[in-house]
């Protein structure tokens, strides 16, 4: 098993990884979130996968700890697929882990507990805690789904969580740096902001350590993590312009088609009236037998419904 953290090295890493890569901060992250007391690191096995990267997906921080198997994400935008993504990554990791065990024999394998959580600080609104569950991507509902899986979202941005920050020093100067670094950013350009909420956390003992020791990759690495936080919020904003505008075109196009098949249905009700039969009917106003066909069977069918209601049930069909 694999003592350190494997670097996505055709990856830009996060400040994040950067600082629970380490075994001490991660025990202290875990304590925290368990509300447990380990003091020994050497009951902490990092179980990343020898390739970090499976299927486009990266694998942040995985270890084995009291026979549970922990995979940590961290996540600068809401990604409600977390739970598939988990899933994928722990079929991975236990494929790994029974490697010397058959899962053919009749003596049962024995498997660490997974535990799921995904530290959450991108800008948009989200609550202090929540829990994705896999079933909500199921096509159906089904009162008890034969495969679940929950992956405990938490909000780590500054102000949140507070008695988790209070319990885990290093998540909360986390914290503080990101939203130094954001704060600035509203106002000078982001390599300036950086350069500045470093500069003040190491003199004001906020991750003072880390920062002044790795000064130079942290800088770097939070300059490509603004920046990449700001594209996907742009394509964010773009797919929501993109589609209200698609739902605009589109709230237009099917109001004119109901439009038009309410005074189709209204003109053929009043040639039914008058007692004229369906292939007149559709010969007068120049309409599809069938189509006409349609509408007066939908006509006898709804006696109480108006011709817009009448409309509706034949755009829905079409």
């Amino acid at each position: 098993m694999a003592e350190e953290l494997h670097v996505v090295r055709n990856q830009k890493d996060t400040v994040f990884r950067m600082l629970f890569r380490e075994k001490k901060e991660l025990l202290e992250l875990y304590n925290a979130l368990n509300n447990s007391a380990y003091h020994s690191t050497k009951d902490l096995i990092i179980f990343t996968l020898e390739n970090a990267i499976y299927m486009n997906f990266k694998n942040d921080i995985s270890f084995l700890l009291d026979s549970e198997l922990n995979l940590y994400e961290h996540q600068a935008s809401y990604n409600p697929n977390m739970p598939l993504r988990d899933l994928v990554y722990i079929a991975k990791q236990l494929e790994k882990y029974m490697r010397d065990e058959s899962i053919y024999s009749s003596t049962l394998v024995k498997i660490p507990v997974p535990r799921f959580v995904v530290f959450y600080n991108g800008t948009d609104r989200q609550p202090e805690k929540q829990i994705l569950r896999l079933s909500d991507a199921f096509e159906k509902e089904t009162a008890e789904p034969g495969l679940e899986l929950k992956v405990l979202m938490l909000n780590i941005n500054f102000g949140h969580n507070q008695e988790l920050m209070d319990k885990c020093r290093t998540l909360k100067e986390y914290s503080q740096y990101v939203d130094r670094v954001r704060k600035y950013a509203r106002v000078m350009r982001i390599e300036e902001a950086v350069e500045r909420a470093v500069t003040e956390c190491i003199r004001e003992g906020i991750l003072a350590d880390f920062l002044s020791s790795q000064r130079a990759e942290v800088i770097a690495v939070s300059i490509f993590e603004y920046n990449e936080e700001e594209e996907m919020r742009k394509i964010r904003e773009s797919e929501y312009k993109s589609g209200k505008e698609d739902g605009i075109a589109q709230g237009i196009a099917r109001g004119a088609a109901l439009g038009e098949a309410e005074t189709i249905i209204s003109l053929i009700r009043k040639k039914s009236q008058k007692g004229l039969d369906i292939n007149e009917i559709a010969d007068i106003l120049e309409l599809d037998v069938c189509y006409a066909k349609k509408v007066l069977d939908l006509l006898a069918e709804n006696p109480d419904k108006t011709d817009m209601q009448v409309a509706e049930l034949i755009i829905g069909q079409v």
